[in-house]
């Protein structure tokens, strides 16, 4: 079964296509990061998912079932934009109300629960107002987890954080679906940090998704190269173009693709009188995965 399963999903506003017959699927027990560019449609088809707006075509199902049931939509949590809370009320209060307003059954309990996911057991007292903005996004995870939800939908969190931020973020989204049995649906422009975490990715390109694929397979398809540097880049690299197919100038280094071996580029490098002051091997990652595929959309 899978967590979410959407097809031919379109939403317009003022004859404007937002999100264009969207086809995508989620894994249950996924991180499945959700990627684009600004105005590519992340946060509308997210709104469609949490029923916050109403489609014009297309079905979604949330595992199995129509997203209108409420049964499916009480397994539902999301943090969409910001979490809405009272500045002046503190954590404790803000987490309160929202139990209140869910009618939770053993309200204390559950506010520790979340509390102790997102590692605030010790800020429970502090006003909204006063926390740092990591803390906000942990505030409002907590939110959406209240009622222990099997889906999350988290917009953006991780925008704006510091590195012990983001470092802390992650490792509540792994304890959540690792421990929790939670599936997490993630949208983020941090691609590398986004990288570190999701097991799936669905690439969103002006309302359509464009490309979806788990992590191993991401994995499996991004080319290996040798990075290094030379005193005479320039006739360093017209050297190794005679030797190897896909030699580039990448900013400072120059790259060669599709080999793994460095010791043979650095022996014929030296036996050509060249001195490598640096060489790391690498595959492409996410990030520059995401850019080629769009400057290939571009050319069509």
């Amino acid at each position: 079964m899978n967590a979410i399963e959407i097809r031919n999903l379109s939403k317009s506003f003022r004859g404007m296509y937002a999100v264009d017959h969207l086809n995508m699927t989620v894994p249950v027990g996924a991180i499945y990061g959700f990627i684009g560019e600004n105005g590519s449609g992340k946060s509308t088809t997210e709104k469609l998912i949490c029923g916050h707006l109403v489609p014009d075509e297309g079905e979604i199902k949330l595992f199995g079932k129509e997203y209108t049931d409420a049964g499916v939509r009480a397994r539902v949590g999301a943090l969409i934009e910001n979490a809405g809370c009272f500045p002046g009320s503190s954590v404790y209060q803000n987490l309160m109300m929202q139990a209140i307003n869910l009618g939770i059954e053993n309200r204390e309990e559950e506010i520790r629960r979340v509390l102790k996911i997102v590692r605030m057991e010790d800020a429970a007292q502090v006003k909204f107002k006063r926390c740092s903005l990591g803390m906000k996004q942990r505030v409002g995870i907590a939110m959406a987890l209240l009622g222990e939800p099997a889906l999350l939908i988290l917009d953006e969190p991780i925008n704006g954080l510091d590195t012990d931020g983001m470092r802390m973020m992650r490792e509540i989204l792994v304890d959540i679906t690792k421990n929790y049995g939670c599936t997490v649906l993630i949208s983020s422009h941090i691609l590398g940090e986004l990288e570190k975490i999701a097991t799936h990715y669905g690439i969103l390109r002006r309302g359509s998704l464009i490309k979806e694929l788990s992590a191993e397979e991401m994995d499996s398809r991004a080319q290996v190269f040798v990075s290094l540097k030379t005193r005479d880049m320039n006739a360093a690299k017209e050297l190794l173009e005679k030797e190897f197919a896909d030699v580039r100038t990448e900013g400072e280094y120059i790259r060669v693709y599709d080999v793994e071996d460095t010791a043979s580029i650095v022996e014929y490098l030296i036996k050509n009188g060249h001195v490598v002051s640096e060489i790391q091997k690498n595959k492409i990652g996410l990030e520059e995965y995401y850019i080629e595929l769009m400057s290939k959309k571009e050319e069509e």
